[in-house]
């Protein structure tokens, strides 16, 4: 049996022989490409529809998929190497700053329209991208965290949490577009997305302490 190849894990996880890590080293490689993929489609389309409709929502659910693609991109490089385990602690310092990043970006746009009383137009487009993600997400975030935790990698793990962390936003952003839509209740989605703002500062805190593994 041979040593995990995360240092950040406890509690028996990454406890895979070297046939089964090759394996779990390749599905969390495609996995990530898979995710950075969707991401900068999601982006784009996101970033376009938000800025036609004049919904800061929709732009930062955009920008929130621009860091999921640097947090991908980070368990991308460290797995590209021969040796993931030296490339844990450099990886998950990628990934905590950019929960930080999410969270710091949510909370002043947040804030700001709900100080301002910004009235975002109707975006069937944003709706229909928010009900495609809450679909796709789920299931990215739980084989990725499947793997990980089989591999011992603290940061596929953390990378797992930053997609969960899009669906729930994803949620929030659905939930606000389609009750302004109905009801003119500008002001839900910046109060959830506050809520979300609060869970991105923990979970970067535990990705920068390494603690996100199993």
């Amino acid at each position: 049996m041979s040593e995990p190849v995360a240092t950040g894990c406890a509690d028996g996880c990454g406890a895979a022989e070297d046939g089964r890590r090759a394996v779990l080293t390749r599905r969390v490689r495609l996995l990530v490409a898979a995710t950075i993929t969707y991401n900068v489609v999601e982006a784009v389309i996101a970033l376009a529809a938000g800025t036609v409709a004049s919904s800061t929502a929709l732009v930062g659910f955009g920008l929130d998929s621009v860091i999921e693609v640097a947090s991908a991109a980070a368990v991308a490089w460290q797995f590209s190497g021969g040796d993931p385990g030296k490339r844990e602690r450099v990886a998950l310092k990628v990934i905590a700053v950019s929960f930080f990043a999410l969270a710091g970006y949510v909370t002043v746009e947040s804030g700001l329209s709900l100080l301002h009383g910004d009235r975002a137009g109707h975006s069937t487009v944003g709706i229909v991208l928010a009900a495609v993600s809450l679909l796709v997400m789920p299931g990215l975030s739980h084989a990725q965290r499947r793997a990980g935790r089989e591999l011992g990698s603290a940061s596929a793990v953390a990378d797992s949490k930053q997609t969960l962390l899009c669906t729930y936003l994803s949620a929030v952003l659905l939930v606000g577009l389609v009750v302004n839509g109905l009801f003119g209740w500008w002001w839900a989605d910046s109060l959830a997305a506050l809520v979300i703002a609060v869970v991105a500062v923990k979970e970067g805190r535990e990705a920068w302490r390494g603690h996100h593994c199993c």
